[in-house]
């Protein structure tokens, strides 16, 4: 796929991130999709699967009573793939979350195949889900 559409498939896929659509996002992440989360706590890991990675971001809202937010700060894309930048917010019991997310999806034949976050700080997003 062109960088364009690349492109216009990481904001299809942000907009139904932040609207909670999953059918949308059943069609824009391959049914082998990897994702990778740093750090050390219950959030982080290796996610394979639509089940683990949709599960993934479900307990993102469930676990912050959906406060849970995406800022949308910057979007770059090439042939194969792209780039997110975002700021993370959400509260926890009496605790704020608020990092920067730097985002890197690989998109085969129109559908992102592998996504690895990197957070700073790390030991912010470490911190909140103690």
């Amino acid at each position: 796929m062109s960088a364009d559409q690349n492109l216009q498939l990481m904001r299809r896929t942000l907009n139904a991130f932040l609207t909670g659509d999953g059918a949308t996002l059943a069609q824009v992440f391959s049914e082998d999709v990897v994702w990778r989360v740093p750090g050390r706590s219950a959030m982080s890991g290796e996610f394979k699967g639509q089940a683990e990675v949709f599960g993934f971001f479900g307990s993102l809202m469930e676990k912050t009573a959906g406060t849970f937010h995406v800022e949308s700060l910057d979007m770059f894309a090439n042939e194969s793939g792209g780039v997110y930048v975002d700021r993370l917010t959400a509260t926890r019991d009496a605790r704020s979350l608020d990092v920067k997310l730097t985002l890197h999806v690989l998109i085969r034949d129109g559908r992102i195949v592998d996504g690895t976050d990197y957070i700073h700080p790390e030991h912010a997003w470490d911190a909140f889900w103690v």
